[in-house]
C-alpha cells in the first residue's frame, strides 16, 4: 500500500514562506487536510503531487520523490481546486485528453469508466462551459482518476457541490479509500473533514500544528480555553464565587454589569454559573461565548504547537 511521507518540507518565494518544516505521512484511507484559507493548503498538494520541488525537506512516494518524476506522477491524480478546464471541449473529450496524457492503451474506455464513477455519464458529451460548479468538480474528479491512482490529492473538492453530489462524492471517496488507495483532500470546514476523514492534518500559517483521528482534534478544541461574557445584575457578587473554582482560570470585572470569564471546563462553569446567582440572588441577563470563530480555534493550535505541544 502506497505512502506519501512529507519530511521537514518547506517551500519559500523570495523572502515568504508558504509552507513551514511540515512533516506527516499520507497513507491508505481518507487524510482531512483543515486549515483556514492562505494556510498552505494548497501549496502542501502541489509539493505532494510533484508540481513544486521543495526548498527544504523531502517529498516521497514511497521512497520516491514525485517532482520531475514521470512514472511517479502516473501513481498520483489530482484535483486542483482553480478551474484546470477547457470550456469548449466535451466533458468525455476533456477525459480522454488526459487518458492520452497517461498513455493509456484504450483511452475512450478509461474515460468511460471514470466518467461513470462520478457519475457524469449523462452530461459527458455537453461542453464544459454549460457545466455547473459541481459538474466541473465532478469531471475535474474523472480526470484525475482515469488512469486508476493510488494516490488521489483533492484540493477543496466540495466547492460549489449541491447536497446531492456532496453525498456522492463522500461515497466514492470511501469507497476508493476502501480498496486501500491513500486520499486526501483539503478543506477550511471543520464538518466536512469530520463527516468522512479518518486521520485529520491541521495546518495554520504554513506550519502542521496538529493531527490525529478527528476525536482527538476535537478533544483539543475541548480543551482550548474559552472565553465568555457575562451580564448579570451584580457581577462583583458571583466573581468571588467563579475565582474560587479550579475550572475558571481567568476572570475580569468590567462596568455595566459584565464579568469575562476563561475556562477550559465549559460543562462545570455552566453548571457553577448559575448555582452561583440563585444562592446570592443574581439576575444573569447574558451568557456569550467571546471566541468561538473558526479563526479563534485555529490561532489557539498554533500557540499550542509554539509551547512544543503540538503534533
Amino acid at each position: 500500500m502506497s505512502a506519501l511521507v512529507l519530511d521537514g518540507v518547506s517551500r519559500w518565494y523570495g523572502d515568504v514562506v508558504a509552507v513551514n518544516d511540515v512533516t506527516m505521512t499520507v497513507g491508505p484511507g481518507v487524510t482531512g487536510l483543515l486549515g483556514p484559507n492562505g494556510a498552505g493548503k494548497t501549496t502542501l498538494i502541489a509539493l505532494m503531487a510533484g508540481l513544486l520541488a521543495p526548498s527544504a525537506g523531502t517529498v516521497a512516494l514511497d521512497g520516491l520523490a514525485p517532482h520531475r518524476d514521470t512514472d511517479v506522477h502516473r501513481r498520483i491524480g489530482l484535483v486542483p481546486e482553480r478551474e484546470a478546464t477547457y470550456e469548449f471541449l466535451t466533458g468525455r473529450e476533456f477525459v480522454v485528453a488526459n487518458a492520452r496524457l497517461q498513455r493509456l492503451p484504450d483511452a475512450e474506455a478509461a474515460a468511460g469508466r471514470a466518467i461513470g464513477l462520478v457519475e457524469m455519464a449523462p452530461a459527458a458529451d455537453r461542453r464544459i462551459a454549460t457545466y455547473s460548479k459541481g459538474m466541473r468538480q465532478r469531471i475535474k474528479m474523472a480526470t484525475a482518476l482515469v488512469h486508476d491512482p493510488e494516490v488521489l490529492l483533492l484540493d477543496e473538492p466540495f466547492n460549489g457541490m449541491d447536497p446531492r453530489q456532496r453525498l456522492q462524492l463522500t461515497g466514492l471517496l470511501r469507497g476508493l479509500a476502501d480498496q486501500g488507495r491513500a486520499v486526501l483532500f483539503s478543506s477550511h470546514i471543520l464538518e466536512e473533514v469530520e463527516e468522512i476523514a479518518e486521520v485529520v492534518q491541521v495546518v495554520v500559517a504554513g506550519r502542521h500544528v496538529a493531527s490525529g483521528d478527528f476525536r482527538e482534534i476535537r478533544r483539543l478544541l475541548t480543551e482550548r480555553p474559552h472565553r465568555y461574557t457575562i451580564r448579570c445584575s451584580d457581577p462583583r457578587a458571583v466573581a468571588p464565587g467563579l475565582v474560587a473554582d479550579p475550572a475558571v482560570t481567568g476572570l475580569s470585572v468590567e462596568d455595566g454589569g459584565v464579568l469575562r470569564v476563561e475556562t477550559a471546563d465549559v460543562e462545570r462553569v455552566a453548571r457553577l454559573l448559575p448555582v452561583l446567582a440563585r444562592d446570592r440572588g443574581v439576575r444573569l441577563t447574558e451568557v456569550t461565548p467571546g471566541d468561538e470563530s473558526l479563526e479563534s480555534v485555529f490561532a489557539y493550535l498554533v500557540a499550542r504547537a509554539g509551547t512544543g505541544a503540538g503534533s
